[in-house]
Formats: structure tokens, C-alpha cells, sequence
């Protein structure tokens, strides 16, 4: 039986094991199971591995898109230069056993474990058919492991973006900084935040939305509910909006690509 699986904490909201178990019914794929490991510790993981043998790879969630780093044989370079990672293929040798082994507490390690962003695919190319002209400068909202992704993606895509956060640092913005005019200047908005995720569906990210308009696009990369009060106020003031549903799909299959075919994904 070969087991897939995802960590994070928690794990209420996640459509990860429905979506592959769906998967592996529909394409025929048998002795395969997908399954939720909430680790509120990180530090747990060495305990998660050495208990489920028969692990080939794992998705990675809030919060340890970042400190799962930590863990890992090799990062790939996309990945690394992120600085999160959501996908980790787990194979059966490793040139550094004994030190890993030593460092984070794992015994007679005999896998290797490496780590790829799948994120920044399934935004991607879920964002590049909605982008007009206009759509030059973004503003992130977030600043967590999924917000990288979404700033890699703008600055390769040649979208100037700043991010959003509660918190002055650096180039970032706050949301009491967000003016209509700066709302007005930046016609690209995502959502990176948990704000408005199942089940508080009430909450969403405190800008300006009065200052949104027809030409606007804004994207939440929360799937559940499908329309959050981030959209619904976008579209009510005309613009064009879109949730993340697409994103989570087309990462979950660059995941299982990533971990059923190595020389694609060396």
C-alpha cells in the first residue's frame, strides 16, 4: 500500500483526502490511500515518518509551509527561492542519513525527503487567463507561506505587488495604510489570509472596498466558502472575482506528478 498524506494544522477545511481518494477511485489506482495528519508540533514529524513507512509523499499546509524546511534532504531551487514549501516526495535512499539522523531525531533514517512548491504552479495558471492589461500592480494580502508563492508567480509574470499585513516591515503596507486611492492604483487584489474561511464566514480583510471597481480582479485563494465576503464585496462593486478551487486542483496534480515521476522532477 503505498500513503500519501498531508500535514498542517488544523485540518478541518482541507479537500485534500476527498480529492485523491476521488482520484484513485476514478483512475483505477488501487493499494494507493491519502490520508490527514494534523501536527500541531512540527517536531512531531520525525515520530509521523518513522510510524507510517509506507509514506511516498506528503502536501504541506498552514502553518509549516515554511519551518518544514528545516526537515528536508534538498529543496528544490523554485521552492527555495519561495521560501516555503507545500510538497514533499519522499523516496527510499539518502546521502545524509547519519546527520539527519543525529540533527532532528529520526533513527536508521533510510529516506529521503525533498521538498518542492506546487503553490505557485496552480496559481499560476489559474490567474494568467483573468489578467486584462490593467492588471499591473498587486497587493498581497498575507504574509504566510502561500503569500510567497503568490509573490513569486507576480514578480515572474512582471506584476509589481506589495504585501498587505497588520504589521509595518520593510516595503510592506498595513491595512490602515490602504487607502481608496491606493486601492484604485493596484487593480489586482489576493487574498492570502485564512479570513473568511469555513466555518467564520463572516470575517474578511478590512480595506477600502468602496474604492474597488469594474476593473478590477480579486482572487481568494480560500476555496470554502466558495463565494467569502472578500468576493462577494468584489463583486458587488463590479469587479471580476475568482476563489481558489482551481488553484488547490492543479497543485494536488503537479503534487502527484512530482511524486510519481522523478526524472520530470529531478
Amino acid at each position: 500500500m503505498k500513503q500519501y498524506g498531508l500535514i498542517g494544522y488544523p485540518l478541518s477545511h482541507s479537500f485534500s483526502k476527498k480529492f485523491f481518494t476521488e482520484k484513485f477511485e476514478r483512475e483505477n489506482i488501487e493499494d494507493h490511500e491519502y490520508q490527514l495528519y494534523e501536527l500541531e508540533n512540527l517536531s512531531d514529524l520525525p515520530e509521523l515518518l518513522e510510524a507510517n513507512p509506507g509514506l511516498c509523499g506528503l502536501n504541506v499546509t498552514v502553518p509549516h509551509k515554511i519551518g518544514v524546511m528545516y526537515y528536508l534532504d534538498h529543496v528544490h531551487p523554485d521552492a527555495k527561492e519561495i521560501d516555503a514549501v507545500n510538497c514533499i516526495r519522499i523516496t527510499p535512499e539518502s546521502p545524509i542519513a547519519a546527520a539527519f539522523a543525529g540533527e532532528v531525531g529520526i533513527k536508521d533514517k533510510e529516506f529521503r525527503l525533498e521538498g518542492f512548491n506546487t503553490d505557485a504552479y496552480g496559481f499560476e495558471m489559474s490567474l494568467k487567463p483573468l489578467l486584462q492589461p490593467q492588471h499591473v500592480r498587486a497587493l498581497i494580502l498575507g504574509t504566510g507561506g502561500a503569500s510567497r508563492a503568490v509573490k513569486h508567480v507576480l514578480s515572474k509574470l512582471n506584476i509589481y505587488s506589495r504585501f498587505v499585513s497588520r504589521e509595518s516591515d520593510g516595503d510592506r503596507l498595513t491595512y490602515k495604510d490602504l487607502t481608496p486611492e491606493i486601492i484604485s492604483q493596484y487593480q489586482l487584489i489576493i487574498n492570502t489570509t485564512i479570513l473568511g474561511m469555513a466555518p467564520n464566514i463572516d470575517k474578511c480583510p478590512d480595506i477600502p472596498y468602496e474604492a474597488i471597481a469594474p476593473g478590477h480582479l480579486l482572487y481568494d485563494l480560500i476555496y470554502n466558502p466558495e463565494e467569502t465576503l472578500f468576493l462577494q464585496k468584489g463583486r458587488e462593486q463590479g469587479a471580476v472575482i475568482k476563489n481558489g478551487a482551481e488553484m488547490l486542483v492543479l497543485q494536488a496534480e503537479k503534487s502527484w506528478e512530482i511524486w510519481n515521476d522523478r526524472e520530470k522532477n529531478p
